[in-house]
């Protein structure tokens, strides 16, 4: 009889951690695509990633290249003192969105262009994304806010 208790209890635990295995890959197969890893534009200068991996690129937007073209199409560079990168939108850029202000987009880069599917700006006078600052503070560009 102590036999069979032992044996039950070895396929319960047995179950449970092919349970948890195949629980783990679900859920890193479901988040593979919704992870975006942030990058400088000098980085991207440095290791330019391939055109189908999607991720941030964040910086300031350099001053004289916002252009607006027919339609919705938008093209600016971002930049973060140590390199320039050109980006396409084809979208709505958000109201808080200028020249020389921080700005985080997503999306690929593409022969040399960043295609952007999504455009954040800031949100008030003094915030910049905490990956934007790091990336301005590492090339020596970044400016404290006045207060």
């Amino acid at each position: 009889m102590k036999s069979l208790k032992k044996q039950r209890r070895i396929q319960i635990i047995a179950l449970a951690a092919v349970a948890l295995i195949v629980s783990t890959a679900l859920i890193g197969y479901a988040m593979r695509d919704g992870i975006n890893f942030f990058r400088a534009p000098s980085q991207i200068l440095a290791e330019p990633p391939g055109p189908t991996e999607v991720f941030r690129i964040g910086g300031l937007v350099a001053e004289g290249s916002l252009m607006r073209g027919q339609g919705e199409s938008i093209r600016f560079e971002v930049t973060d003192g140590g390199g320039t990168v050109p980006v396409v939108f084809t979208g709505v850029l958000p109201d808080l969105f200028e020249e020389n202000q921080g700005m985080v987009g997503t999306g690929s880069y593409i022969n040399g262009v960043f295609e952007a599917s999504e455009i954040l700006a800031k949100h008030d006078e003094t915030y910049m994304p905490a990956e934007v600052v790091d990336a301005l503070k590492e090339q020596g560009v970044y400016q404290e806010p006045e207060t």
